[in-house]
């Protein structure tokens, strides 16, 4: 196929020399396509140059994002730190009134007793959180634990005779001894107290009367149960001030000192007994006869 021609013409103005060119088709394809390759070049450009800048603003953005998320994680991992420090200290408490309850062998966690700091890392933090669950969870069973032998053994102390119960001089020792009355040797499984007349007698630990009477040779007499197989007497009153029932704390005044029943003089007949058996009063005083 033989190449077509076409003139292009081109005048300046009216009065100058027009100029003209002869070109081909195929000059005419090549002028086309260099136009169409430029300007396809500026409109990728031009797109380029506006799509960049758009990914330029998000990756700003998602910097600080992470930026901000990084600072959380940080803030985090030493939030998880200082509580694992506090439960450690808990901890360590806990065992030490656990010690005081009775518990000597007892530990609340594992992990209880393990000094310093440390910062978990991030991808640690879900354990972290996890194991702190676990030692609340132990510590709080622990801590019920603790309460329960501190109550009860705060029960047994407030229970046990460990004062006298009224201030004066000791007259006669727990055992075998001369009967006062009769001279011959006696068993006497308790102790006598001189004190003056109308003296107060007090309680010797917390408990409930469970009897207030006159008592045969004891003559006017109270006895208290203290509980864990605990009773405490108290013979030869002038006066009794409480009744069976009535609940007493250790220093109430359950009577007066007198001189009832066999006696000779003004004194206070004291006994205690441990699942019914006597036992020398002078082991439970821990503050003086006088």
């Amino acid at each position: 196929m033989g190449l077509k021609y076409h003139t292009v013409i081109f005048v300046p103005h009216a009065r100058a020399r027009f100029r003209k060119w002869r070109i081909t088709n195929r000059q005419m394809l090549i002028a086309a396509g260099v136009a169409a390759f430029l300007v396809a070049g500026s409109l990728f450009t031009t797109w380029s140059f506006f799509t960049s800048t758009i990914d330029r603003n998000e990756l700003e953005s998602v910097t600080i994002e992470n930026e901000n998320l990084r600072e959380i994680n940080r803030s985090f991992e030493q939030s998880i730190s200082t509580l694992q420090q506090q439960l450690g200290e808990f901890e360590e408490q806990t065992r030490q009134l656990a010690i005081v309850a009775g518990l000597d062998n007892f530990a609340p966690s594992p992990e209880a007793g393990v000094g310093g700091l440390s910062t978990p890392a991030p991808s640690d933090s879900g354990a972290a959180l996890g194991d702190l669950g676990a030692r609340v969870s132990s510590l709080s069973q622990a801590l019920e634990s603790v309460e329960l032998n501190l109550d009860e053994r705060q029960r047994l102390i407030s229970s046990t005779p460990s004062i006298a119960p009224v201030k004066g001089i000791l007259t006669s020792h727990y055992g075998y001894r001369k009967d006062p009355i009769t001279g011959g040797r006696a068993s006497h499984w308790a102790i006598d107290i001189a004190a003056s007349p109308g003296r107060p007698v007090q309680a010797t630990a917390d408990g409930v009367v469970v009897r207030a009477e006159r008592v045969g040779g004891l003559g006017n007499a109270v006895y208290v149960a203290h509980g864990y197989g605990i009773t405490t007497r108290y013979g030869h009153l002038s006066r009794i001030d409480v009744r069976p029932g009535d609940r007493v704390r250790q220093r109430d005044a359950i009577g007066l000192v007198g001189n009832s029943g066999r006696s000779t003089g003004y004194h206070l007949h004291y006994e205690v007994r441990v699942d019914g058996q006597p036992e020398n009063p002078r082991a439970y005083i821990l503050d003086g006869t006088s």
